[in-house]
């Protein structure tokens, strides 16, 4: 079993209820600066942010409110950092048609220079789509759809597709992905999205699933070679706090068949959160016994 790597899911990005720090509330552009900064340095392998475009106020006490867009929360990171990579997690799939995520995002690949892991999902925020004018009821059919388009499309200047919600040719896309073969996750919390993840994309993150649940999906299905297994702790980690409790948490993940741990970490400043990040890595809490 090889030790997994370590992806962050960054704070200040998204603000979910019990879930952040005070001090994540007031924090800027410098402080996440300072974050990816730290990140990189110490060799962590992502940084994530989620989308959301409108959250209903009534639902924003249990979902949430604020949610930073990833496009330019990523061009912006891409430029102070020199090696992590930027995974959206998630892109709702329905809220967009895969040309403009095509365009948008491979030209934050080319900015980062090969830096993007394009995390998608289908959506479950019914009122969202409805604001967006994006259909609903039928939205797993259409991401799959919309997931072989873009396969085929992300790296292409000149995509071609004929599927049964998307169809183009003839069009040009400049500037188009950098890498040859951007890397797509699924998110979710089903057997469906695994199966989903197998069939047209790279790897599965999934969220909120304990290690026995993960078991039991994961057992159900042959993984491709190469796949990933993105898993997040069930709790946020404090590898300077409790060091063994964390070398638990993490090798747990590991057993199960993580290649990468997404990791939230207890933090009360962005200095506490660099000490931590240092903290796990020095722990070597991925490593395999």
């Amino acid at each position: 079993m090889s030790p997994v790597r370590y992806g962050l899911v960054t704070p200040i990005l998204t603000r979910l209820p019990g879930a952040h720090a005070r001090w994540e509330e007031t924090a800027g552009v410098a402080e996440l600066a300072e974050l990816a900064r730290a990140a990189d340095r110490l060799g962590y392998d992502f940084l994530t942010c989620s989308e959301h475009i409108a959250i209903p106020a009534g639902t924003a006490a249990v979902r949430g409110a604020a949610y930073w867009d990833p496009l330019p929360t990523f061009g912006y990171l891409g430029a102070c950092t020199e090696r992590i990579r930027f995974a959206t997690y998630v892109l709702v799939l329905g809220y967009h048609h895969p040309l403009e995520i095509a365009k948008r995002y491979g030209t934050l690949d080319v900015v980062t220079g090969g830096r993007l892991i394009l995390g998608v999902g289908v959506g479950s925020l019914a009122e969202e789509f409805e604001l967006l004018g994006a259909p609903f009821a039928d939205r797993g059919a259409r991401a799959d759809d919309a997931l072989s388009a873009l396969r085929a499309s992300l790296s292409s200047r000149e995509p071609a597709y004929t599927g049964a919600f998307h169809r183009y040719r003839g069009m040009v896309v400049e500037p188009h992905a950098l890498q040859a073969r951007v890397p797509i996750w699924i998110g979710g919390r089903t057997g469906r999205s695994l199966r989903r993840a197998v069939a047209l994309a790279d790897g599965w993150a999934p969220f909120g699933l304990d290690p026995g649940q993960l078991r039991v999906l994961l057992g159900r299905v042959e993984l491709p070679a190469g796949f990933e297994v993105v898993l997040q702790p069930a709790r946020a980690l404090d590898p300077a706090g409790s060091p063994a409790r964390t070398g638990e948490l993490v090798a747990e993940l590991a057993e199960v068949g993580a290649t990468a741990v997404s990791v939230r970490l207890v933090h009360h400043s962005v200095g506490h959160c660099i000490e931590q990040l240092g903290a796990l890595q020095e722990l070597g809490a991925g490593e395999a016994p």
